[in-house]
Parts: structure tokens; sequence; C-alpha cells
């Protein structure tokens, strides 16, 4: 297959469905989203465990630049783009259950994120990962500004794009900088190619800091990790709850990824050199992250402080520096991308039966009344505690594992971590559907439509449960190559 009908169907056909009358737009969204979706599944199934980049596309782009149209697929991106496409999918049928002024608009927004972040993910070109690193971000300014909630939405994303595009031009700059040391070191012609720019000889020690740290900080800052987050709250609050479940589950996630696709292997010796670095800031964001999760009564702002959280164990992984970590990582990635997104489905169909409100206070009781949401409930909350048994317990068991065999101390500080996320998670399950009845709840069942788009994120996050080794064994060979230089 080739991988550029997936990475570009997505805005295509939200393109086609704008174009056209009525409510194409909205069934040309769901059929591209859907669509993207059953290719993915295919590359899955295709994909030959243990071997290299796969489905590969390699064409010059702006030949005198060394730009070239380069992208593939391998263990470290497979499963973030089953996350990314069963997501954005999710997504666009949520979408669909509700009416949308200027809906053309926002179709086409929603498909040209999906095929940004698709192509960030399966870039093998430096600026070609730029580009579409910086393009995915484009659609939700749009998304935010025109289709978000409150007064102060525009000023809410307008922060979080100054914050995420000073990341990025650091992020060219240090791109661009790599490329000209290395062909200047072999007397070369300028190549952005990745696997050129890994295997070349390593850049002198000066000069990988100061790029890695580039690299590092616009990955941070996109994650989003302490003390970087200063977007996160105003951002979180504005944006549009369906925008906001692919937001949180997958934009986060392609920095994760970043990190091991470029910044480690790229920069060995800045990643040692700065490993006790990035772990304290993993273990800062872990702490401060369960920390506000457990004070707050917003919910969206308990899902927001419980990703920082859960995104400084991801980094803790990354920066253990083997493969057990790197394993973690890439897992823990996909577990918090397919529990997130549900998990903000239900806080829409928590505050709908709240009277629209979004607080814990004005929430709860409706556990007897509607069993079924509540169990759905239950199992996406205990995948967020990383309940023994579920495929979180796995991610984080190898994360905690790899950090303990790097650095023994963070280790012993970030297991606490584990019991802070019961606290904040249990307390939100307990308010959301138990105690007293809020003044405005209405209870009553999840309807048909509303199980469409849970019940098929609950059953994944229920077979990654059972089965984990699924997606650890299609990372397993890629991940060893990563950490090891």
């Amino acid at each position: 297959m080739h991988l550029s009908i997936l990475i570009w169907l997505p805005a295509a056909a939200a393109l086609f469905g704008a174009l056209l009358p009525g409510r194409a737009a909205r069934a040309g969204a769901v059929a591209g989203a859907l669509v993207a979706l059953g290719l993915s599944i295919a590359v899955l199934v295709q994909y030959k465990t243990g071997g290299g980049p796969q489905f590969v596309t390699n064409d010059h782009w702006i030949r005198e630049l060394g730009i070239r149209y380069h992208v593939a697929v391998d263990g470290l991106n497979l499963v973030l783009i089953m996350l990314t496409t069963i997501t954005f999918a999710a997504t666009a049928i949520w979408s669909s259950l509700h009416v949308w002024e200027r809906e053309r608009g926002y179709y086409l927004w929603l498909g040209i994120a999906e095929s940004g972040v698709l192509g960030a993910l399966t870039s093998q070109d430096l600026l070609m990962f730029v580009g579409f690193f910086d393009l995915m971000l484009i659609p939700f300014y749009f998304l935010t500004g025109q289709w978000g909630i409150g007064p102060r939405r525009v000023a809410g994303v307008t922060k979080l794009i100054i914050y995420t595009l000073v990341g990025s031009l650091l992020m060219l700059a240090a791109a661009v900088a790599t490329a000209v040391l290395v062909a200047n070191a072999q007397n070369a012609s300028l190549n952005f190619d990745i696997h050129y720019l890994v295997t070349s000889p390593s850049l002198a020690a000066g000069s990988q800091d100061w790029i890695f740290l580039f690299f590092a900080a616009a990955f941070l800052v996109k994650m989003p990790l302490f003390p970087l987050h200063g977007w996160m709250p105003d951002g979180y609050r504005a944006m549009p709850l369906p925008v906001l479940a692919v937001f949180s589950g997958v934009l986060s996630k392609v920095a994760a990824y970043g990190f091991l696709k470029i910044a480690l292997p790229m920069f060995p010796h800045a990643a040692h050199h700065f490993q006790t670095l990035m772990l304290l800031i993993a273990l800062a964001s872990i702490l401060y992250g369960s920390a506000m999760a457990f004070t707050t009564t917003d919910v969206r702002l308990i899902l927001g402080y419980s990703s920082v959280a859960q995104l400084g164990f991801i980094t803790l992984g990354i920066f253990a520096l083997n493969n057990q970590g790197a394993q973690g990582a890439i897992l823990q990635s996909l577990n918090h991308g397919i529990v997130i997104a549900p998990a903000f489905f239900i806080l829409g169909l928590m505050a709908a039966r709240a009277g629209g409100s979004e607080d814990l206070r004005d929430m709860g009781g409706i556990g007897f009344r509607a069993p079924v949401l509540a169990a759905l409930f239950l199992i996406v909350s205990l995948a967020t505690l990383a309940m023994p048994g579920s495929s979180n317990f796995v991610g984080e068991f190898l994360i905690l594992l790899g950090v303990f065999n790097s650095k023994l101390a963070i280790a012993c500080i970030a297991f606490t971590g584990v019991a802070l996320a019961s606290v904040y998670m249990l307390r939100a399950f307990i308010r959301m559907t138990h105690n007293r009845v809020g003044p405005q709840v209405e209870s009553h069942e999840i309807s048909v439509a509303g199980s469409l788009v849970l019940v098929p994120l609950v059953a994944v996050i229920l077979f990654l449960a059972v089965y984990p080794q699924f997606a650890l064994n299609r990372i397993k060979a890629t991940t060893e190559i990563t950490v090891v230089r």
C-alpha cells in the first residue's frame, strides 16, 4: 500500500465533502477517518515484525536543499499511527452526533489535523518532520478559535500557539544546524534524511548539547511537561471536547515519538549528558500534575493535569536510556491516548446530564440509573490509574523497571505517582457517578449513538489489557536499535 494515501486521505475527504452541498462535509470527514482507520489496520496486518522501515516512499522534494519526501512505517510509529486513526475516527463520529455552526470548516480542519499528525509520525526527513509538526497545530487554532468554549477561547488558543511556535522555531533552527554541521564535517551536500543523520559520525559534544536542548524545548512544550505547561489550563478550557480528545490523546505523543526518533539516536552524547535533568523534569511533572489533579474540581483540568503526570511517566521511560524504558514509553503513549479520549467523551456525557456543568460538585448519583455508562467509566478509570491487569500497568511497570535499572533514587520517588493517580482518578469517578445527586442532574443511560463512540474505545482498552504483547512484539526490535548506540 502507498503510505501517502493513508496520510493525505483524511484531508482530501474532508476537503471534498466541504465542496459539496448539504451535510456532505460531515459524511466526507467521517468516511475519510473511517477509511484511514481501515488502511492503518491493513498496514498493521501487513507489517513484518522485526523488520526495518516498511511501506517506504522516498523521492526528491527540494533537491537543492537536500529535502526529500520520505515516509515509512517502523516499530516506533506503527502503534502511534493506529492510535491516531482510532482516535480521529471516534472524534469524527462523536462530532457528527452534534450540530456545528459552519460545519464545513469544522470538518475540514479536523481532516487536515489528522493528515498533519500522520505526516509527522511517518516522516523520515528531518525538515519534513518539522513541517508536519507545525502543520498539525494550525487546525487546532481555528477549531478552538471558532468553535471553542467561552469568551476567552481566542486568548487561550493564542497562548497555546505562542508557546508551541517558540518551541517549533527552536526546533527548526536545530534541524538546519544539524544538517549543516554534518554536511560540513563530511564535506558533502545538505541532507536532511533522518537515517543518514543518525548513522553519520556524531557531532561534537558542544554542538550536540545545544541542539539537543532546542529539540527538547519544542517537545516538552508540546507534551506539555512542567514547567513548560503554562498554556495547558487556558487551552484545555477553550477547546471543544471532541477536539480536546484528539489533542490530548494524540498530539502529545508526537513529541514523545520525536525524542525517540530524533533526539536520542541523533545526539547520543547529549542524551546521556542531560539524562538526569530530563528525568528530574519528568519526575516534577508526575508530582506536580498529580497534585494539581486532585486539588481542582474542573474535570477538564483533572484530565489535563493527569495527562501532564502521565507524560511525565512516558518521559521517564524515554530517558531511562534502556530498552525496557523505551518499550514502556511507546506502550504507555498508546495506552494514554486510548484511555484519555473516552475519558473526555464520558465528561461530555456527564456534563450533558448535569445541566452543562463540568464541575465535580454539580455531578453525581447516576451510578444506579445508568449502570452501563458507569461501568464503562469504571473501566476507563481503572486503566488510568494502572490497575494490575490493565495494559497501563504493563507500560508503567516497564518504565519504572527501566528507570530502576538506570537511576534508582528517581525510580523510588516516581513510584509515588502510581499512588497519586489512584487518588485523583477514584475521586473523580466516585464524585461523578455516586455520592449525592447534583442539583441539575438528569440520570439516564447512555444512548445507542453514544455507545458507537465509547464502546469500541473501551473494547480496545480491554484488548490491550488482555494482550499487551500485541503492541510490544511490534515495537521491541526498533526500540532496541534506538536506545543502543
